[in-house]
């Protein structure tokens, strides 16, 4: 009986260390860069999905440029033509294939599981990009951004349970 006491107790210590999340390790950290799409033309009042203008892919490439020392895992986009084309320089840049994420769903436990443990950017809109970092901090921080700002830069990292964030502009 006494064996049994002290299975049970072995049992009842270490089971919640074999419970945890497959692949999920100790002292893991996920870093998220989040950016604004770069100019757009604007020059065509009814088109919804707009290029970059010259400016922009600029922009696009300088954004590839300033984060050059960052290897990312991922890079995420919307399925629009300013987002896509902000985001391919620095997917090209490191070797991933540019992948989507819906502007209307944002942080979903499924992204979260994707990306948790790596380096992601995520290139969105002026009011999603404030979003998406609002509903990883759990917190409404941040305000739409300002329709003339394509600079800002969201840092947001997870590590042991803590989220830390700060937001730099660019310009």
């Amino acid at each position: 009986m006494k064996h049994i006491i002290t299975l049970l107790l072995v049992i009842t210590i270490a089971l919640p260390s074999f419970a945890q999340e497959t692949g999920k390790k100790n002292g893991e950290i996920t870093t998220y860069y989040f950016i604004r799409h770069a100019e757009k033309d604007r020059s065509d009042k009814t088109n919804r999905n707009p290029d970059l203008t010259d400016a922009g892919k600029t922009r696009a490439i300088h954004w590839s440029e300033i984060l050059q020392h960052v290897k990312f895992d991922a890079v995420y986009s919307t399925k629009y033509n300013r987002t896509m084309q902000t985001a391919a320089p620095t997917a090209e840049k490191n070797k991933v294939e540019l992948q989507f994420y819906d502007p209307r769903a944002l942080y979903s436990e499924d992204f979260a599981k994707a990306t948790q443990g790596q380096t992601v950017l995520v290139v969105g809109h002026s009011n999603t990009t404030p979003a998406f970092v609002n509903m990883i901090l759990k917190d409404k921080k941040y305000e739409d951004i300002n329709d003339n700002n394509n600079g800002n830069l969201y840092i947001v990292t997870i590590s042991n349970g803590t989220t830390t964030d700060q937001v730099l502009t660019i310009n």
